[in-house]
């Protein structure tokens, strides 16, 4: 690995930890913020107001993706997408200034999801161009991110005690900051091999969205990334109101947030090793088997009755996230050729968007209806199912190097 790709690595990673880091500041104020933008409170408009973003998401994910992968140019796109985004949080701000009311603080939560996800999306498929392993890129992707929710969490709970509005404020400084690291990335590491005309001549739109779609074996990966985000989305809002509810632990907003940093520590610190783990052994083991314990870990959560076993669990899901989600990524480079990654990284955010959506609204729905209980039992039993679902279809894609009887790279080579 050269110095140039250590150094590409360090500034692409700073960008998708600056993203997160604005993302997740206000997730442990919704309860509050939502209240000060003009919603009844309740978990119903904390719900609405994530689903908002995260609609945007799924909607604009492949659009940035694409059409970087047509200009042969993601560089300046990421810029445009962080300094868009900045733009947006200012204008949430405004809006009760302005006598707007939480309907018009949605219509601004969905143009600023709109222009994040291109930054967020972006800035990780730059990181699979990179040379020194899937895996290792892919590790430092998710330690930006769990990092990123970390002190989003811990210092979004902190200004929200303050003062709804003063996570929007840093979530908008740090997006900016976000942007500026972007505009001095080298544009040829995060394209490589790849010039304008060769873009114009066989790489259009149409044509590289159509080569990720087509991909064999692409949608395991992508059923994974689905159900993992559901459940970060399902603990970002069920999670949040859970620990600072009055009948079961009744913590502050930054107590929360600080419960919430408990997952994502262990989550940042451990993805860059457990992602060069799965570059040695495969990365069966690490998805099947990572997918399978956080699920257990999840449904733990939910069923302890006492604060200091709930924070423990935390702890687990977030190893147990760790382990998984390098894995995950570094399987859909493992897949894609690399004029088409661009659009394929934006069909995983897609449906990392979309398990986002349906952890939201499965999460407050369940909730509202039956409990945090039972809601906790079903998104656990859901990434359990998963798991044992796709077990030999991850098998047949990543057999891992002899490990519970799995073949190793060679030894399939050699069978075919």
């Amino acid at each position: 690995m050269s110095d140039d790709d250590r150094g590409e690595r360090r500034l692409l990673g700073a960008v998708v930890l600056a993203v997160l880091i604005s993302q997740v500041l206000l997730y442990p104020g919704v309860p509050d913020l939502v209240v000060a933008l003009g919603a009844p409170a309740g978990i119903d408009a904390g719900m609405w107001f994530l689903v908002a973003e995260f609609g945007a998401f799924v909607s604009f994910a492949v659009v940035w993706g694409a059409a970087s992968d047509a200009l042969g140019k993601r560089v300046p796109l990421i810029v445009a997408g962080a300094l868009g985004g900045a733009t947006s949080y200012l204008a949430l701000a405004a809006v009760p200034g302005l006598g707007l009311g939480f309907r018009a603080a949605l219509v601004v939560r969905v143009v600023g999801g709109a222009l994040t996800i291109g930054a967020f999306s972006l800035a990780i498929t730059s990181l699979m161009d990179l040379r020194g392993g899937n895996g290792r890129n892919m590790g430092a992707a998710g330690t930006a991110i769990g990092l990123g929710a970390a002190v989003g969490s811990v210092v979004g709970g902190a200004l929200a005690d303050l003062d709804p509005f003063y996570p929007v404020y840093a979530g908008a400084a740090v997006l900016a900051v976000a942007g500026l690291l972007a505009s001095i990335v080298d544009d040829s590491t995060a394209t490589p091999g790849r010039s304008v005309e060769d873009s114009r001549e066989d790489a259009g739109f149409r044509h590289v969205l159509s080569r990720a779609r087509t991909t064999r074996g692409l949608l395991v990966p992508l059923a994974f990334g689905f159900v993992d985000r559901l459940t970060a989305g399902f603990f970002a809002l069920v999670g949040v109101y859970y620990f600072q509810d009055p009948g079961t632990f009744g913590l502050s907003a930054a107590g929360a947030g600080a419960t919430l940093a408990l997952f994502f520590v262990p989550f940042a610190l451990l993805q860059s090793p457990f992602g060069s783990l799965s570059d040695r052994v495969g990365r069966f083991l690490p998805v099947v088997v990572g997918s399978v314990a956080y699920g257990v870990a999840t449904v733990g959560v939910g069923v302890a009755p006492v604060y200091p076993l709930a924070a423990g669990l935390m702890v687990l899901v977030g190893v147990c996230g760790a382990l998984m989600a390098p894995a995950t990524m570094a399987l859909v480079t493992d897949l894609v050729e690399p004029e088409a990654r661009g659009a394929a990284m934006g069909l995983f955010n897609v449906f990392g968007s979309l398990g986002f959506l349906a952890g939201f609204l499965v999460g407050g729905s369940a909730t509202e209806a039956f409990g945090y209980t039972p809601a906790f039992l079903a998104v656990g039993g859901l990434e359990l199912a998963i798991a044992l679902a796709l077990f030999p279809a991850v098998r047949a894609l990543a057999p891992g190097e002899g490990l519970l009887g799995l073949r190793g790279d060679a030894e399939r080579s050699t069978s075919e």
